[in-house]
């Protein structure tokens, strides 16, 4: 028996509720292909061109038609699990979502602004006896993929807890040059499978929330609050730092968010969507706040997330690489030649200590930087359809 691609998805905790604003069912998106969807997203709208397809590999052309930043999500049964994502979708832009999905009930989700609910509506896939199936050999490399991205996010997530551990440690005890030292290092664990860990919708807004992120009412907590407390120098004026107690209190809580990732990923699957996708996903994270010097406001250690974000996304493609070197070779050489680009221009702002913090770049710098991330990003699209063709 030839064993499919699709293996259980990863899961997580946060809902999406609001009302969404759908066509009647049709045959398929605009390309008249049953398994092409088309989705715009506006302000308060998330219009889905289908909420009826045929099991097999399914693709989302989503459009933003709003102001503001949007991100679309193809959920589970229960609005909980993630089975595909696109973040970072700009107004007027226009991204895909190629996903492997089974039969089933699903759930569409606009997020505009990236805050808040989103906007959600149900949606089936049908079965069709397409399911993507392999032959004995592209079956082995399959299994080959799998099995090692487990074994690399397990010990990332390993690293992760013992590292962090050692963080916490320090800053409990005031030791703070020995904790600004070990920040960095700590979350380039967390950084390497941020997709992975962004999955469990509970985790993620409680370890990695910046503060310029959080919503209404959402209690801040996680590595960003202490990476401020480190910094109190470039904070707001009047900043008051942490207390002894606060400290051990939030120390404790970030220890206790990172021990529980850990035990969630000990016996995830995988499928190569989900690699391929995650591979982009890491690239997306670059791209929306590494290179823009947005995600370690205080303390600048952004090329040192720059760099996990990329390596991770380097090794989910590395273990497709030799099922897209059969399936797209051009596509497989692209990668391997855009991926060593950029990693030359971050391989110039090492330093002894670790990089070049990221107020010290220049803006010539920044641009190269910049522009290295989307000559990788646009090939790096096409992975998943790659891996699923």
């Amino acid at each position: 028996m030839r064993k499919p691609l699709v293996v259980a998805a990863l899961l997580v905790t946060a809902p999406f509720f609001a009302a969404c604003t759908e066509n009647a069912k049709d045959s398929g998106g605009d390309s008249g292909d049953a398994r092409t969807v088309s989705v715009t997203s506006t302000e308060d709208g998330c219009e889905v061109s289908s909420t009826e397809v045929p099991s097999g590999t399914l693709t989302f052309d989503v459009t933003n038609d709003g102001s503001q930043v949007t991100e679309f999500y193809l959920l589970g049964e229960d609005g909980l699990r993630i089975v595909g994502e696109v973040e970072n979708v700009g107004p007027q832009l226009s991204r895909q979502l190629v996903v492997n999905a089974p039969a089933g009930t699903y759930t569409t989700a606009c997020k505009p602004g990236m805050k808040g609910d989103g906007i959600r509506a149900d949606f089936t896939v049908t079965k069709s006896g397409d399911e993507p199936s392999v032959s004995a050999d592209d079956q082995q490399l399959v299994d080959t993929a799998l099995t090692n991205y487990s074994a690399y996010v397990q010990d990332q997530s390993d690293q992760l807890v013992a590292k962090t551990q050692e963080f916490i440690d320090d800053y409990k005890a005031g030791d703070d040059d020995a904790a600004r030292t070990l920040y960095p290092e700590a979350r380039t664990h967390w950084e390497r499978i941020e997709t992975v860990a962004e999955s469990f919708g509970d985790l993620d807004p409680k370890t990695d929330a910046r503060e310029a992120d959080l919503e209404p009412g959402q209690k801040w907590t996680g590595w960003h609050l202490i990476e401020k407390d480190l910094w109190p120098q470039l904070a707001e004026a009047g900043y008051q730092p942490l207390t002894d107690k606060q400290r051990a209190f939030y120390a404790d809580d970030l220890m206790k968010n990172i021990t529980t990732l850990d035990k969630r990923v000990q016996n995830l699957d995988y499928t190569v969507d989900q690699i391929a996708n995650g591979s982009r996903g890491l690239l997306e994270e670059v791209a929306a706040g590494k290179v823009t010097g947005e995600e370690e406001y205080w303390s600048h250690t952004d090329l040192w997330d720059f760099q996990a974000n990329v390596d991770g996304a380097r090794v989910g493609f590395e273990g497709l690489e030799p099922i897209v070197e059969q399936k797209d070779p051009e596509l497989a050489k692209t990668l391997t030649t855009r991926f060593a680009e950029l990693q030359k221009l971050l391989d110039a702002q090492k330093t002894d200590t670790g990089f070049t913090f990221y107020d010290d770049l220049t803006q010539d710098q920044v641009k190269d930087l910049s522009n290295a991330v989307n000559a990788l990003s646009e090939p790096l699209s096409q992975l998943t359809a790659a891996v699923l063709s």
